[in-house]
Order: structure tokens, then C-alpha cells, then sequence
């Protein structure tokens, strides 16, 4: 998988990693005191649960693209209509969009046949080239490090609910993409031979 990673671009053949994290929803129950000159804001220690929602992160990292989906669960059925809307909105114009992914139950082609008709399964199957991280190496994923970043500079709050985890998610995403953040990857297949040795056969 990690020779994926050092392709040349390829427009006709976009890279696009695919990884999903929950938020739980949680309101305040009293009204923050606001942030004033050396004195941060405060926040009273009760709140309210909401429920939580779920956020697929995709990413081209070569195209310096992302977008954050929230759904209100982690199914097959919200997988698979991510897929589409990744083939037939995203990247409609795509040759063939090569798809890294970690090993999670839901991310199989079994998922598309689950959500749509057998034709219409293949036919969106058919615009991936499936790539999966080994497990317990979904670390190798960039979309894991892209929701890393999402949860340093915006997750890391309360957020009441799912329309404002949409909105914000979504401005955040924009932001991104305005300034054309891209990933700066270096560990590559030789790497990984000497520092997961452990890993591989002895000959």
C-alpha cells in the first residue's frame, strides 16, 4: 500500500484516503462566560448529551481536498452512499479513484451491494481501485492524520448538535481546500522494512 503513496499525481486517477471518527453531541446547560483581556472562557462542568453523529473524512492528498460528511450513524447503507457521491459528485470526471481505507466491517464492496441495485453496485465499484492498510496499521492512512488535525482545531469543544457540527464541519473543510492543504508523507515501503522488520518473513 505504501508504494500507492509514492505515484506520481494523476489527475485521471485522483488518490483518495477514507477514514471515520463519532462525535458525541454535548450542549451547555448554563450560558459560557465569554473570554476577556487574561482571562480565557469558561465553561460550567454539567452539560447535556445529545447523542453523537458520525464524520467520514475524505481526502486527496495530492489534490490538497477534503471533505467532512456527517451522518447521523456508521453503517453500510451511509458508507456506500459516501462511495457514490465520491465517484459521481467529487470526482465524476475520474478515470478510476484509488481508494485507501483501513479494514472496518462496513468497507467492503459487500456495503454497495447492500445500499443499491446489483447494477448499480458494480457500476460504482467498478470507478475504485481498492486499497486497504493493514491492520492494526490504519496509522498509514492519511485520512486518520487529516481527522487528526480536524480534531485539534475545531472537535476538541462542545458542539450541541448535528446542524452545527455540519455547518462548522463544513466551513472548516473549505478553509482547507481554499489554502490547498496538502500532506507532506515521507515513510515509504524501505522504511517500513527496517523499522516493521518484526513484520515481515524471514527468507
Amino acid at each position: 500500500m505504501l508504494d500507492v503513496y509514492t505515484r506520481p499525481h494523476d489527475p485521471a486517477r485522483p488518490l483518495v484516503c477514507l477514514d471515520e471518527t463519532s462525535k458525541q453531541l454535548v450542549a451547555e446547560t448554563r450560558i459560557p462566560v465569554p473570554m476577556q483581556p487574561g482571562q480565557p472562557a469558561r465553561h460550567d462542568y454539567e452539560y447535556k448529551r445529545n447523542g453523537t453523529a458520525n464524520i467520514f473524512m475524505l481526502f486527496a492528498p495530492l489534490e490538497g481536498w477534503r471533505h467532512a460528511e456527517v451522518t447521523e450513524r456508521r453503517t453500510a447503507i451511509d458508507y456506500a452512499k459516501i462511495l457514490r457521491d465520491l465517484a459521481d459528485i467529487h470526482f465524476v470526471g475520474a478515470e478510476k479513484i484509488v481508494l485507501v481505507q483501513d479494514n472496518l466491517n462496513t468497507h467492503t464492496p459487500a456495503s454497495l451491494y447492500e445500499a443499491f441495485e446489483p447494477a448499480e453496485a458494480r457500476r460504482i465499484i467498478e470507478r475504485f481501485e481498492w486499497h486497504y492498510t493493514p491492520k492494526h496499521g490504519s496509522w498509514l492512512n492519511l485520512a486518520e492524520s487529516e481527522l487528526a488535525v480536524l480534531s485539534g482545531q475545531f472537535l476538541d469543544r462542545r458542539i450541541p448538535d448535528a446542524a452545527t457540527l455540519i455547518n462548522q464541519a463544513g466551513a472548516w473543510s473549505r478553509h482547507r481546500n481554499t489554502h490547498n492543504a496538502k500532506a507532506n508523507w515521507h515513510f515509504t515501503t524501505a522504511d517500513a522494512r527496517v523499522k516493521l522488520k518484526s513484520l515481515y518473513p524471514a527468507l
